[in-house]
């Protein structure tokens, strides 16, 4: 019995079943998990309980892994961080903006991949929007103006000293292992619609969340280009939101989606598995 997938019926995301991922992955399946995570754009691989190795080896079917400059790592394997919030834990929500992630790198990761651990009974749904979609149903004359803006990718508003998850808010009780550094200071260019280079659609990329301006527009132009945009990206069409369950493995393509998380689980500890697949080239 091969595999099956079944959409969410959502503007993207799949369900799949029928494949055991504590076993080796043979090329062959690699290559029709690929195929199908392309196409849905986000996978979700219900009753796999995964140990650490069993994720590191799933991810390294398609990639190397991802840097991720501002997280730190669970003891023992340096590639997967901790997704983790406390049950007396009252610091914001981490990454409630819709965003792709790390898209301020040079060459950003092709992917994500999050597993579930611990789920609270309620709330912690993560929002996906495809902007492959949002890109398409632009208006002509704003999608023109989108083909020809050069985004401004920086960290800054998350992770420099003086960011959200910066030196305040370390000493607030945050349980998520967060290293906020100079670095986030960095800025990156990148084109705001993106050819995706291995299935050739174009989609919008990133957000307010990491572009700080459009390159050539005053501030006050670009600002309201990012909220105008970001209106587009994150309608209700375009969005699926997943709600997780305990050994759950999710994987999503941050070249053509974005994602966003959700709270309503105070009270309750939260903890998943992630580690990303580096890209080949932007």
């Amino acid at each position: 019995m091969g595999i099956s997938v079944q959409p969410t019926g959502a503007a993207c995301g799949a369900f799949v079943t029928g494949v055991d991922l504590t076993q080796e992955i043979s090329a062959d399946l690699a290559g029709e998990i690929r195929s199908h995570w392309l196409e849905h754009k986000v996978l979700a691989f219900p009753d796999q309980a995964l140990s650490d190795a069993d994720l590191e080896r799933f991810t390294l079917c398609f990639g190397e892994f991802g840097e991720d400059p501002f997280f730190g790592h669970i003891d023992g394997h340096e590639n997967i961080a901790a997704i983790q919030r406390n049950a007396d834990e009252t610091t914001p929500i981490f990454a409630e903006f819709f965003h792709s992630d790390w898209s301020f790198l040079e060459v950003p990761p092709a992917g994500t991949c999050l597993f579930g651990i611990t789920i609270p009974p309620v709330g912690g749904n993560t929002l996906f929007s495809d902007q492959v979609k949002a890109y398409e149903r632009l208006p002509s004359e704003l999608r023109e103006r989108a083909d020809s803006l050069t985004a401004l990718h920086s960290a800054e508003l998350g992770y420099a000293p003086h960011g959200a998850y910066g030196d305040d808010d370390q000493k607030s009780g945050r349980s998520m292992n967060i290293i906020p550094s100079e670095r986030a200071l960095e800025t990156q260019e990148h084109p705001f619609v993106r050819t995706h280079h291995e299935t050739g659609e174009r989609a919008l990329y990133s957000s307010p969340a990491y572009i700080k301006a459009f390159a050539g527009l005053k501030k006050e132009e670009s600002d309201a280009l990012l909220v105008e945009f970001y209106e587009w990206q994150s309608r209700d069409e375009l969005v699926y939101s997943h709600k997780w369950a305990k050994n759950m493995l999710v994987m999503w393509d941050n070249r053509s989606v974005l994602h966003a998380a959700t709270g309503g689980y105070d009270g309750h500890d939260r903890l998943l598995h992630r580690t990303t697949i580096a890209d080949t080239r932007f």
